[in-house]
């Protein structure tokens, strides 16, 4: 039987409100994008609900205890 690996969630602060689906300081879970990663890009859930590309430098990386890792997912 395989073992399920599970995948630590990766999360990004806004640093950059430019885009209308942005909110500064807001922290956004980052949706696995292999190809959009390769040209600069992360792949979010915005304001308006949808996913979304945004050039990687509209955010910062921010790690995230595990006690609120799950909460944080559940929000975005």
């Amino acid at each position: 039987m395989k073992k399920q690996i599970e995948q630590k969630r990766k999360f990004v602060g806004c640093i950059n409100d430019s885009e209308a689906d942005l909110e500064l300081r807001k922290i956004y879970q980052v949706l696995p994008d292999k190809s959009a990663a390769r040209d600069n890009y992360i792949r979010i859930i915005d304001e308006s609900g949808e996913d979304y590309l945004y050039p990687a430098s509209y955010f910062v990386s921010v790690k995230v205890p595990d006690e609120a890792e799950h909460a944080l997912a559940i929000a975005s």
